[in-house]
């Protein structure tokens, strides 16, 4: 999405924010990106624990899908947990700044 620059000499000029798109935030905003991306997390657990468990049964689960599960599952955690250190830092950094 473009927007066009404004000229300098109009200080009284309003900005207007950009119309939003056809993307991922568009339908129903961040709290539904991020309750998305936290049912996806909580969904490659359970499927990591489903194969766990169907492997220690003895069913037809082999080792390496079980561990490519379990490697599936660890990153998306830590990818997970990563984001929200990143908007906590962002927010303490937001809340000290000084108007």
């Amino acid at each position: 999405m473009t927007m066009p620059i404004r000229p300098a000499i109009a200080p009284t000029a309003s900005i207007t924010p950009p119309v939003a798109g056809p993307g991922p935030l568009a339908d129903g905003g961040f709290s539904e990106l991020l309750g998305r991306a936290l049912g996806d997390v909580t969904r490659i657990q359970d499927t990591k624990a489903d194969l766990i468990a169907a492997f220690l049964r003895g069913d037809a689960v082999e080792l390496h899908e079980v561990m490519a599960a379990a490697e599936e599952a660890s990153l998306s955690l830590e990818l997970l947990v990563e984001t929200r250190n990143k908007f906590t830092d962002a927010y303490r950094t937001l809340m000290n700044i000084q108007v």
